[in-house]
């Protein structure tokens, strides 16, 4: 006698194959989005120095340099994913020290950068070389470098880090090492660089990050007083690499601002992510739907895809941006956009 058997029936043929998909680890990519658009980015956030300067106190309270590599706080937009992100690709983080003490030597593949807050009197060493630390100046510490920090001063220093550690974290290549110290390249001083339009002959190679590890407050005001207009209507400088005139930082690209008071620059639009950070002065920003009223040491992201204005409320105003423009730009994926913003 012949069986014969039912065909199975669609809907239980699909539900096997999908179980297969599953099984296996594979996704039917054309009923997912996987040509449309990403996720967003997270919003602007704003970070009030009147509210972070307390916290500050409170991690003194808690921490020492016997218990902790760093006594930092880190930014984190609420509405990033992915850990302490500040904003897409970079992390912002608050770091102090007191007198007398000092952090310990280590390396990293991320990129860092400090701009100091508030005070003076410590020492920041890249490399070995020493690079003293004062409100306003940006020290680097480009991938790694050795850096350690040494406070001789009388009172608490504060500064601002920015760091590529995001970016790092996606593709895998962040590595953290301890120190001591060693085999530690040779720097010029930087006196070599100091006279301008001219560059010593060097006889290795220029690497791909500034030789000039210390970048003074004194000098970006001269810097900006001379500088003519920028496409946004605004003044504005770029820290760079003095060998290549690139980016100061290989992946970090950094820039200061300067706002006359009344002017509003023009709508600007970028696919790069910033953090900023008020150097001096009182305004107001616009990044796409959020608006920030700002002061002196007050902190704020920037996101890709907004259009962004600043306009100065003070009679000068003075805002430093960290950018991953250059990682962008290298990639092919930079655009920017200046005028009428458009939705």
């Amino acid at each position: 006698m012949t069986v014969t058997h039912a065909p199975a029936s669609p809907t239980r043929k699909i539900d096997d194959i999908r179980k297969a998909w599953k099984d296996a680890n594979v996704t039917p990519l054309w009923e997912t989005d996987a040509h449309g658009p990403g996720p967003g980015s997270p919003k602007a956030y704003l970070w009030k120095w009147q509210v972070l300067r307390p916290l500050l106190d409170g991690a003194i309270d808690v921490t020492s340099m016997e218990n902790a590599e760093r006594r930092v706080l880190a930014l984190t937009n609420p509405d990033a994913t992915g850990g302490r992100n500040t904003t897409t690709n970079l992390n912002g983080c608050l770091q102090v020290l007191m007198p007398g003490e000092s952090a310990r030597p280590h390396r990293h593949t991320p990129n860092a950068l400090r701009f100091v807050l508030e005070g003076n009197g410590a020492t920041t060493l890249v490399d070995g070389k020493h690079c003293p630390m004062a409100e306003g100046d940006l020290i680097i510490t480009p991938a790694m470098s050795w850096h350690e920090h040494v406070h001789k001063g009388t009172a608490p220093i504060v500064w601002f880090d920015a760091l590529d550690v995001p970016l790092h974290n996606y593709l895998g290549t962040a590595v953290f090492e301890s120190g001591p110290m060693k085999d530690a390249p040779h720097h010029p001083d930087d006196a070599a660089f100091a006279v301008p339009n001219i560059v010593p002959e060097m006889a290795d190679s220029p690497h791909s990050y500034s030789p000039v590890f210390r970048y003074p407050r004194e000098a970006s005001v001269a810097a900006l007083r001379a500088a003519p207009a920028a496409k946004d209507g605004s003044r504005k400088i770029r820290y760079v690499n003095p060998m290549t005139g690139g980016a100061a930082i290989a992946l970090l690209d950094c820039y200061m601002t300067e706002l006359d008071a009344g002017a509003e620059t023009l709508p600007y639009r970028s696919t790069s992510n910033g953090i900023c950070v008020v150097a001096e002065g009182t305004g107001t920003s616009r990044v796409g739907g959020e608006t920030f009223s700002w002061g002196p040491r007050d902190i704020f992201s920037m996101p890709h895809g907004n259009w962004v204005t600043h306009k100065a409320d003070s009679k000068t105003a003075r805002l430093f941006v960290v950018t991953d423009r250059e990682v962008l730009r290298r990639l092919d994926l930079l655009t920017e956009e200046y005028g009428n913003e458009r939705t």
